[in-house]
Parts: structure tokens; sequence; C-alpha cells
């Protein structure tokens, strides 16, 4: 199914939409409306948090009214975890946001990310402060180091003690791969472990393996650029259609369940209500087997976004 189809045919902007019961691993799901957040699976990090499975992730939302209104738009519709970063210049707005929700904070997962600036054990406890004051939060709830750039092992040293102090119940890194992800995952950077490694994930970029690994450091795993930034052609692949058709979804939605089958958590970014709901629409059906043999076809290793720290083999 289209995008533009799937929102001509559901009549739910603003309204309620049906969901079945939904085999989740362990978990039978269900919910009558989309304000209903507990209807979305949780994963459990290895110091015992839970995150949800899917959040709204806010880059490049840098006009702050606009983005207020977007987490606001999340939040309304059922979702509990937003995903900001100090480079995009929008923790503000989303600390604003839940104030104007009138949930509790203990319903509601806020991460954020170290900028690449301030990767240093200076940096981290300095940055951490500034956005504490744009956030107006007592606690955050997971703080990434958002690259393996810069003093790396002393900026891991300064989040440890933010998160042993109690002021970020988790913590994790983003774009950690091969021998540096080793290091911290072992023990190298200190005797906290991360709780998640949140790294580029998409039909072109599968990261198999890379979940192999994280699961033996009981490493969570969250993908970031599901759809390809919407530039490389994946909404377009004939053979995710194909699986949509089948199912009565867009490609967007098979992107997103096949992620949450594999138990990836996905942050994926809009500014309009009725993608939020679209992609919130995952959990009323399950791609099969033949499904993931066909996606595992489309595998390019082709990434968005990389550089040296986007590899696997350093």
């Amino acid at each position: 199914m289209r995008r533009r189809e799937f929102i001509k045919n559901s009549a739910v902007l603003g309204g309620a939409l049906a969901f079945g019961g939904v085999n989740f691993g362990s978990n039978l799901l269900f919910a009558n409306d989309l304000k209903g957040a507990n209807m979305v699976p949780n994963v459990t990090m290895n110091n015992g948090v839970k995150i949800p499975i899917i959040g709204l992730g806010v880059w490049k939302i840098s006009d702050l009214k606009e983005c207020q209104r977007c987490v606001e738009d999340a939040f309304e519709i059922g979702y509990r975890l937003i995903d900001t970063a100090q480079a995009y210049g929008n923790e503000e707005a989303v600390g604003a946001a839940f104030r104007a929700s009138g949930l509790k904070r203990d319903e509601v997962f806020i991460e954020s990310k170290i900028s690449p600036s301030n990767i240093s054990e200076k940096g981290v406890l300095q940055s951490f402060e500034e956005s504490m004051k744009r956030f107006k939060l007592d606690f955050v709830d997971l703080f990434l180091l958002h690259t393996p750039m810069g003093d790396a092992k002393g900026a891991w040293k300064a989040l440890s003690k933010l998160y042993k102090d109690g002021r970020v119940r988790s913590i994790g890194v983003s774009n950690f791969y091969g021998n540096i992800l080793r290091q911290i995952a072992t023990g190298e950077f200190g005797d906290i472990i991360p709780a998640l490694n949140q790294i580029e994930t998409h039909p072109y970029l599968q990261h198999f393996k890379v979940q192999d690994e994280l699961k033996n450091y009981g490493i969570a795993m969250q993908a970031w650029s599901q759809f390809g930034n919407g530039v490389n052609g994946v909404l377009k692949e004939s053979s995710l259609i194909k699986i949509g058709e089948k199912y009565g979804k867009t490609v967007a939605q098979v992107i997103l369940r096949w992620l949450i089958q594999r138990n990836v958590i996905v942050i994926p970014k809009t500014t309009r209500k009725e993608r939020m709901i679209e992609n919130f629409s995952v959990f009323d059906f399950e791609l099969s087997n033949d499904d993931f043999a066909q996606i595992a076809k489309l595998e390019k290793n082709q990434r968005i976004w990389g550089g040296s720290w986007g590899r696997e083999d350093i």
C-alpha cells in the first residue's frame, strides 16, 4: 500500500484506530485506540530499565515551536519515547512538550545524546548540565555518546559518573562499531556497560551481524534512519510494496515491523501527525519468514552517513 493510500483509507486523523491482538514474543497485546500507550512493547535494557520499542525522533526539527507541537502530537497519539540530541538544538522544546502534556514523568522516556564536540570528560559534564537546564527536568532516561569521536574513554567515564550519581537512568552509545564497541562493551572504558547502541539500520544496511554482537554483550539495539533518510529509494522497493499489499500496509510500516520483530527499537522522525499515526500502526500484523527472506535480499551495505566511525572493521 502506498503511504497516501494509507492516509486516505484510515479514518484516524485526530481519532481512534482499532488494533487487534498482536503476538509479540511472549506478549499478547491489545488496544482499542492510539491513546493507549500500554499497547507498545518495552525492551528491557541490561540495567533493568525498560524503553518503549517505538518512539519519535526529532532530528532536524530546529524550530522550537514546531518541535514542541510535534512532540505534543506524538504524546497524544500514544508515543512515550522521544529521541533528541544536543546537536539537534531542540531539547528545550522536548521538555516543554512534556510539561504541556499532563503526563507523569515516569510515563515518558526521554533520551538525548552528547554532541560530538563535547566528547570528552569535561565536555560531557558541562554539556550535560546545559542540557538539563534546557529540558528543565530532574533526570533524563537515557543519554548516549553521539559518536566515538574525540576522547570517548574520558567521555564514558563522565557519563558513568552521572549514571552512578542518579542524574540519568541509563547510558549508552551511538554509532559504535568494531574495536571501540568491543572495548567499551568488555569493560576497557570502565565498569558500566552501555545499555544501548543507536546505529543506522534499514533494509539496505540490515546489521544482523552487529545485532548478534550486541546481543552477546547484552546491549540493546536502536535504529536510526529506518527509511534510509528518504533519499536512497528504499520506500519505492517493489518487494516491500508487495509485502505491504498483503497486509494492507505501507512500505514504511513494513520496515518498522521488520525491525520491531527483530527486537530493534525504532524512532522514525516526522513532523506530520498523519505520518506519526501511520508509523505507530504496526502492531496489528506480523511478517512471515518468507517476508524476512525477501527483505534479506535487499542488503547492499549502503550507508547514508558514516565516515570511519561507521565501519565495522575498525
